[in-house]
């Protein structure tokens, strides 16, 4: 699946709260570096202020060769000290890696509005895991969107059902294929969980909409990944509870560490860590 000419409704409405929080100075602003990783990209703005997002490799059928690759991102040798409104704009097109160098400027717009302005409606919780502290019902379904491994280590010790929506089976274990669930039967899985815990990377492939919209009222819904570290309104309006970012602590040792091909066994503790950003409940 390749990525959408719009970009999605959760998109927008993030771009409309940052510029709600940050006015003219959004429009100032530009992109310092950029980095394509294999596994993440990312971007440090002229504030200093860092975001990252997953690169979506296999979202690329132009990657085959290098003259039809030059396509897929016609500005490489230009990324430098270009205003983030541009790379907003790539957001729009179905580029993948655009896409992914806008959702990293989007990370990073959202870490300069945390900096500046106390969150509202939602908790921050720096250098722990969405399910670290959490007991899992015995009873509840839990369907996993994506190949997430401690997700799914953590799930196969329990000792109990649960589901695995993946578009690329290669990516799972021989002991987790028994739990894998074929793309025909997701929308019937995700409808019953109690719990659904979903990677960040489906908001690049514009499947995570679809997701939140088949969810049953009241499951409790986990988004989590580098990729959707950015402010959580858009996600909270469509039913999520909780999503698992990170944030940068040492901009350019975690770009450098991104151009290195390195990954979050690279990166955290050293140059990022995990945040929780939870919905506020009124007491």
């Amino acid at each position: 699946m390749t990525t959408s000419e719009k970009p999605s409704l959760i998109i927008e409405e993030t771009i409309e709260n940052l510029r709600s929080v940050l006015g003219s100075e959004m429009d100032a602003l530009r992109v310092e570096r950029a980095v394509i990783g294999l596994f993440f990209s990312g971007v440090k703005l002229s504030n200093g202020d860092c975001g990252i997002c997953f690169t979506p490799v296999k979202e690329i059928p132009e990657s085959v060769c290098c003259p039809t690759s030059a396509a897929a991102i016609p500005a490489a040798g230009r990324l430098r000290n270009q205003p983030v409104t541009s790379y907003l704009a790539g957001l729009r097109g179905g580029k993948p890696l655009k896409k992914a160098l806008g959702i990293a400027v989007l990370n990073a717009l959202s870490a300069t509005c945390r900096r500046l302005h106390p969150p509202r409606g939602y908790t921050l919780s720096y250098g722990k895991d969405p399910l670290e502290d959490v007991t899992l019902p015995d009873e509840a379904l839990v369907v996993v969107v994506g190949a997430l491994a401690p997700y799914l280590k953590m799930l196969k010790g329990r000792k109990k059902p649960f589901c695995i929506l993946e578009k690329d089976t290669r990516t799972l274990k021989a002991d987790e294929l028994p739990f894998y669930v074929e793309p025909a039967k997701a929308p019937a899985r995700i409808s019953t969980a109690d719990w659904l815990i979903i990677t960040g990377t489906t908001l690049i492939n514009d499947t995570l909409e679809d997701i939140l919209a088949s969810a049953k009222p009241g499951a409790e819904i986990i988004v989590v990944g580098p990729t959707v570290s950015m402010l959580p309104e858009a996600f909270f309006r469509r039913g999520v509870q909780t999503i698992g970012g990170i944030v940068a602590t040492h901009a350019d040792m975690l770009l450098d560490t991104l151009a290195e091909a390195g990954s979050g066994y690279h990166f955290f503790g050293k140059s990022a860590e995990k945040v929780i950003i939870r919905k506020a409940h009124a007491s």
